[in-house]
């Protein structure tokens, strides 16, 4: 006599229930993509828009000032200070930065290619971070740092489903067959 095994297509089993913990961590991390989306964001508005905060209106880049000049020409200190001098103020700088805040901002805030807003961020930030080498406060540490690692967090953790567009994102054909995408 043989036994028959029946056995269930994986896709009609039910997921484990959510544990709290699972829950309050997703949304951890959720809240964290928000507020660092936020970040990238108001740095975009408020030197395009020059708001007032660290931006003068005078200097906006709607009224011909430099997102760049500023910082890379006089703030920058330490072993790459003349590559930074170099490129202050360059118009393709310029727009590679700008765009940079505003694409991170907004994926990050939408939930929406995480993984990409986590690398081309981490690389934003690390480049901010070879900017003022040392470090102010520390001799190797800094937030730009802290801030590209939860970037790395982020991507891993696919916080964008949570509060966001995420998971409506990956459903879409162009993600599907580059899900570097996501």
């Amino acid at each position: 006599m043989t036994a028959t095994i029946e056995r269930t297509p994986a896709a009609t089993i039910a997921p484990a229930a959510e544990t709290p913990r699972q829950k309050a961590t997703r949304y951890v991390w959720a809240g964290l993509r928000l507020a660092l989306g936020w970040t990238f964001l108001w740095a975009f508005l408020d030197k395009m828009f020059g708001l007032g905060h660290e931006t003068p209106a005078k200097n906006a880049w709607i009224n011909g000032g430099s997102p760049t000049k500023g910082f890379l020409g006089n703030a920058v200190a330490g072993p790459f200070a003349d590559i930074y001098h170099d490129i202050a103020g360059a118009a393709w700088a310029d727009w590679l930065f700008m765009l940079g805040l505003l694409g991170i901002g907004v994926a990050l805030l939408l939930g929406i290619g995480t993984r990409i807003a986590a690398a081309t961020g981490g690389l934003l930030l690390v480049l901010m971070w070879t900017a003022v080498l040392p470090p102010e406060n520390n001799p190797f540490m800094d937030d730009h740092l802290i801030y590209a690692g939860l970037l790395a967090g982020l991507a891993l953790v696919g916080a964008g489903n949570t509060l966001g567009l995420g998971r409506a994102w990956a459903k879409l054909p162009l993600v599907q067959r580059l899900p570097w995408l996501k």
